[in-house]
């Protein structure tokens, strides 16, 4: 299962972020491993941007997200994808499950 989780930076020290869309990056876990970390390009802009962040994540073939929220076209676009999310709040990536997925 491959895991992406929304951060406020580019390590498992860092804060879940709190909006998914405009997660400065995401941390991608496989196999309770850290894998890959994306810088995400659509941090900035006009609105909708949660369709770009799940084709995004659906190319690197992503199973779940995590993130504090979640925007209405995000939730839409994952469910199009078949792709499951997990909202948490006011935690680091280290502290959920360890780091590892």
């Amino acid at each position: 299962m491959r895991v992406a989780v929304a951060s406020e930076g580019n390590t498992v020290e860092s804060k879940v972020c709190e909006t998914a869309g405009r997660a400065p990056y995401y941390l991608i876990f496989e196999n309770k491993k850290l894998i890959m970390k994306l810088k995400n390009p659509f941090t900035r802009g006009g609105g909708g941007v949660g369709f770009s962040v799940v084709q995004m994540l659906h190319n690197q073939n992503i199973d779940l997200v995590i993130a504090g929220n979640f925007g209405r076209n995000m939730l839409a676009a994952m469910q199009e994808k078949g792709i499951k999310f997990k909202e948490i709040h006011d935690k680091r990536i280290n502290e959920i499950s360890g780091g590892r997925y």
